[in-house]
């Protein structure tokens, strides 16, 4: 029962967090449609997966990454929000399935971490205001910080504490930092290569607009 009423605290905790984000955000078509875009990649993402033992390695925190520098803290945060609500409303956008409980699910943390990092990166971004490699990299390595900051010992608390198992904080490391970091930090220094280049282009085209 006492799961349940956690479960739907949280639910609304987040609800009103994205309440929150929405209302200070310029409601168009542009930014709806990004917003959902990059729900939608963060799902895709969560497909686009290398099993390893209790956090499987996927694409989710590129895309995370990438919401925050090409739409900013405000947005980027947006478009996380709304791939969390999804999946906690039932739809399995997540890597095993969907559904309120999973709040309860070890790798939860790494989700909230997600919409922290989008909104970290995006905040860096907004206050370096250059579309450079090194501007974006800057703005990427603490939102991948912040990503395993939440993500780790929420991996040990729901393992040892709330499952009950023999699982270390050691082995919260190994396996929810260790296997996958290398893989994360290739992938955010590809999408720092080739983010300027994209935000040019979008921001020729009238596609883009900072300070959202």
């Amino acid at each position: 029962m006492w799961t349940w009423i956690v479960s739907i605290l949280v639910f609304i905790a987040l609800l009103g967090i994205f309440t929150l984000i929405i209302s200070k955000v310029e409601k168009n078509a542009r930014n709806l449609t990004y917003a959902a875009l990059f729900a939608a990649l963060t799902a895709i993402g969560a497909w686009i997966k290398i099993p390893l033992p209790y956090v499987p390695f996927t694409m989710q925190v590129f895309f995370a990454i990438f919401s925050g520098i090409l739409l900013g803290s405000r947005l980027g945060l947006l478009s996380q929000l709304v791939y969390i609500l999804i999946g906690l409303i039932g739809v399995p956008v997540f890597t095993q399935g969907g559904g309120i409980g999973y709040i309860f699910q070890p790798t939860f943390g790494y989700l909230i971490g997600f919409a922290a990092a989008a909104y970290v990166t995006g905040l860096i971004v907004e206050r370096l205001n250059k579309n450079t490699f090194t501007t974006y990299l800057v703005a990427a390595l603490p939102g991948i910080a912040v990503i395993y900051l939440c993500g780790v010992p929420y991996l040990y608390i729901i393992n040892a504490l709330y499952l009950t198992k023999a699982f270390t904080f050691k082995m919260a490391v190994y396996y929810g930092f260790s296997l996958s970091i290398i893989g994360d930090l290739v992938s955010c220094i590809i999408l720092c290569s080739i983010a300027p280049s994209i935000v040019k282009a979008l921001a020729a085209s009238k596609l883009l607009k900072r300070g959202n």
